[in-house]
């Protein structure tokens, strides 16, 4: 049986890497791209965030919806920069302000004391299709390591630079593609997701 749905994003790049990953557990799965507009994401988690997205797209599109949201998380801070993660800078300031700012926030701190997570919460909201019962689930996936004092590594986006996963001595930036779809907070999530779609593929 075949399902499609709409990945609550403008971004072609995401549209492709969420169909890589779920297409391949789910061969009757295809992603598509959100068309609508975007909602105020005003939530004050990752997950009320993701649902936010994920409500918009399913009420626009009328299809199920797919939405993430992600960041990081440093401890000595109190989880910040978190759902700020992506204008930690400023609204508009770009990875490479945020990464720099972030570093500066942290250059007296010891190695031993710059503990981090990524997370991502990835929303699931069923309008009600083929007469089912509407439903709404999150899944969540947490990438522990450390931040580095120094950016180092070309790959990757974001804080890859600086960040340290606790199962590779190098950071998120100079780990493959392979290895950074095996163990990333996105594809902890995705494990989480996989069952869930696959019910409402069987559906």
């Amino acid at each position: 049986m075949s399902l499609e749905i709409v990945l609550a994003t403008h971004n072609a790049h995401k549209v492709a890497e969420f169909q890589k990953i779920l297409g391949a557990a789910l061969p009757g799965l295809s992603i598509v791209a959100y068309d609508g507009p975007e909602p105020v994401e005003d939530g004050v988690s990752f997950a009320e965030n993701a649902l936010i997205k994920a409500r918009a797209a399913a009420e626009h599109t009328g299809k199920i919806a797919l939405a993430d949201d992600s960041g990081i998380c440093v401890d000595l801070l109190g989880g910040s920069p978190g759902i700020f993660s992506a204008r930690w800078a400023g609204a508009g300031a770009g990875d490479t302000a945020n990464l720099e700012l972030l570093l500066a926030q942290l250059s007296d701190i010891a190695p031993e004391h710059r503990a981090a997570q990524f997370n991502c919460h990835i929303a699931i909201v069923n309008p009600g299709i083929g007469g089912g019962e509407p439903s709404e689930e999150v899944a969540s996936g947490i990438w522990p390591g450390t931040l580095a004092a120094a950016r180092s590594g070309e790959n990757g986006f974001g804080y890859d630079p600086i960040f340290l996963p606790s199962e590779y001595e190098v950071s998120a930036a100079e780990l493959t593609p392979e290895q950074k779809n095996s163990s990333s907070h996105r594809a902890r999530a995705f494990e989480r997701v996989i069952p869930v779609l696959q019910r409402l593929i069987e559906g």
